[in-house]
């Protein structure tokens, strides 16, 4: 995946008039599905799930699961272990 400086908050925000067509470039062409998956990539998956998230924040989206396991995932992450 490319290099792309994420800044992804605790609340979500709207994208500055500078920013905003760069952003709107990651997005892919459509909106697919292929064996189940929204997206044919796994690096379109990513850069959509990073423009959502600087748009929702990141308070918003850790309500979206177990709270548990979000913090089991951070603390595999502090401890440098590689991703699954």
């Amino acid at each position: 995946m490319k290099s792309i400086k994420w800044d992804i908050r605790r609340q979500g925000r709207a994208w500055e008039r500078s920013e905003a067509l760069e952003r709107f470039d990651l997005t892919p062409e459509k909106t697919e599905m292929v064996g189940g998956r929204l997206y044919f990539s796994e690096e379109e998956r990513l850069a959509m799930l990073g423009l959502l998230l600087e748009n929702v924040g990141i308070d918003k989206a850790i309500r979206m699961g177990d709270i548990r396991l979000w913090k089991e995932a951070i603390e595999e992450v502090e401890k440098g272990e590689t991703e699954r």
